[in-house]
């Protein structure tokens, strides 16, 4: 990464670089990759029409990478006047196909194509998007079509052994295009690249910190709360931590946050909310035991969207009691409470078919899972922010790394990690499991270096097993440890055997009924984190 110059204390993100989306795998990594160069990023889909992006002030536009070819009929595409509305544009891939032919270059479906680890040539190596890079230089293709020619007024900059043309710069016009990716890891060079276009190219001032964050967050939190009450629901969980914790900085008694008991939590939950996040932050909290009132409501349910939106509709409705018992106590002012404060982050609201035009791959319970008659306004102070932002905003607030640090646990909890009906009997069995594998994680000192272990049971299968020299018939416990930066991709932890060979010995020892430890390899995508 590039050095870059020291943050300004405040950056908004009013003018943000926007990445348009043309269904590339990597367009949320983009956005990643730009707002580690400390520049504020949102995704857009490539449907929106020209004029609704150019009408957000962008400082930038970063067009993704995408599945189809610039012949395909059908396939997306960019007005002309993206290119001449005097806005800096990068092209990655399919987007620098499209800057190509829309421009006036050619682009071949020649039938040669480059995947993967690719030799790049760079023939001009102090271009502006290559200054400080090697002439030969690794990079990561994933095309079919080539550039083998630069539209006019464009100097070609890089090339391959296949592609005549990899890479295009125009500096009058402050339009660049790559045909590879430069936001992936194998790109040795990407990031700098990438950096480049930004500082260089499009002249941004890379001022986008987690302080700024707080400060332009508890801003706009103080001016749509005023004087009103808000409540927020805790789930023990990192992103309703750090939304508290920057909502109370921001209106401080008004905030009264409530800890629901749904009787889905992990071993210990209640006990580590009541105890170290009061104590972190001093707020007001109210714990609310409902774990009948959750089980009643899903009892025969074992479709896993309808048990999301039953847990989402039941927070609501149980955080709708708690303003009635807060008010009736006398709590702070009398004010009614208006306002729901939510841990909801950017992919959440990318999953639920937000943000990107793309498909609802799963429904959130703070995005898909939200009763239509919802009686509050909600706060979501986190609804721009991955997670790994998440956790700098938390300890730049001052959250102890037990909270800041701990894996991400999902808000319907362990309802939606035992694949069947959920049951008094079945959560127990789960918690017993997770709780053995929680423990020896650790233990082995792989907290860090695995983002999330979701511990599942397949309540609805049975195998046949041998226990105590007896026939038994118990359910199979699933380990799913993955590695992640931000959980829109991630990919199974290779955890050692020895620690795989303890957790599975421990839960077939120990926990009632399970007889068989099985470990999910499966990478996202394919796979979803969750099973559910």
């Amino acid at each position: 990464m590039s050095a870059a110059p020291p943050a300004a204390v405040h950056d908004n993100t009013a003018e943000p670089v926007l990445v348009v989306d043309f269904g590339a795998q990597y367009a949320q990594l983009i956005a990643r990759r730009v707002r580690e160069a400390r520049v504020y990023s949102e995704i857009v889909p490539s449907t929106m029409p020209v004029a609704e992006m150019l009408a957000r002030n962008p400082k930038a536009i970063i067009l993704s990478g995408g599945p189809s070819s610039v012949y395909e009929e059908g396939a997306p595409t960019v007005d002309r006047a993206l290119f001449e509305a005097g806005v800096p544009v990068f092209g990655m891939c399919y987007g620098f196909q499209l800057m190509a032919t829309t421009l006036g270059g050619t682009v071949d479906n020649t039938g040669a194509r480059e995947y993967g680890r690719t030799p790049l040539h760079v023939s001009k190596p102090g271009s502006t998007l290559f200054e400080g890079t090697p002439a030969e230089q690794s990079v990561w293709m994933s095309h079919g079509d080539a550039c083998s020619a630069a539209p006019e007024g464009f100097t070609v900059t890089a090339s391959t052994d296949v592609v005549p043309v990899a890479a295009f710069e125009n500096d009058e016009k402050k339009l660049y295009g790559v045909q590879y990716h430069p936001e992936v890891m194998h790109s040795t060079h990407g990031q700098l690249v990438l950096e480049h276009f930004l500082y260089r190219g499009a002249g941004i001032e890379p001022t986008w910190t987690t302080g700024s964050v707080i400060e332009e967050q508890v801003e706009a939190i103080r001016k749509q709360v005023g004087t009103k009450r808000a409540i927020c629901g805790l789930s023990g969980g990192v992103d309703s931590a750090v939304a508290a914790a920057l909502v109370q900085k921001a209106i401080g008694s008004q905030l009264t946050c409530v800890y629901v008991d749904h009787g889905l939590m992990r071993k210990g939950e209640t006990e580590q909310v009541e105890k170290d996040f009061v104590a972190a932050t001093g707020v007001q909290l109210k714990v609310v035991d409902a774990k009948k009132r959750f089980l009643d409501a899903l009892a025969g349910v074992s479709d896993p969207e309808e048990k999301r939106k039953i847990i989402g509709r039941e927070f609501i409705r149980v955080f709708e009691q708690a303003e009635a018992e807060i008010v009736a106590e006398g709590s702070a002012s009398g004010e009614p409470v208006e306002f729901l404060v939510q841990g909801t982050l950017y992919p959440d609201i990318v999953e639920s078919g937000g943000g990107t035009g793309t498909a609802n791959i799963k429904s959130h319970h703070n995005v898909g899972g939200l009763p239509e008659d919802l009686e509050f306004k909600l706060v979501e102070p986190l609804r721009q922010l991955f997670k790994d932002e998440v956790r700098m905003v938390g300890a730049e607030l001052g959250l102890p790394d037990e909270i800041v640090q701990r894996q991400p646990f999902p808000g319907p909890g362990l309802g939606i990690r035992i694949v069947g009906e959920v049951t008094q009997e079945r959560l127990d069995l789960l918690r017993d499991a997770d709780a053995i594998a929680r423990e020896e994680l650790t233990a082995a000192g792989l907290d860090r270096e695995i983002w999330q272990c979701p511990v599942v049971l397949l309540a609805d299968v049975r195998s046949v097993g041998v226990q105590g020299d007896g026939r038994t018939y118990g359910h199979p416990i699933v380990l799913r440890p993955v590695s992640s930066e931000d959980a829109m991709t991630a990919d199974w932890t290779r955890m050692p055997y020895e620690v795989l060979a303890r957790i599975s010995t421990r839960i077939t020892n120990e926990v009632r009924d399970v007889n068989r430890v099985v470990l999910d390899v499966t990478s996202k995508p394919p796979g979803t984190i969750e099973w559910e």
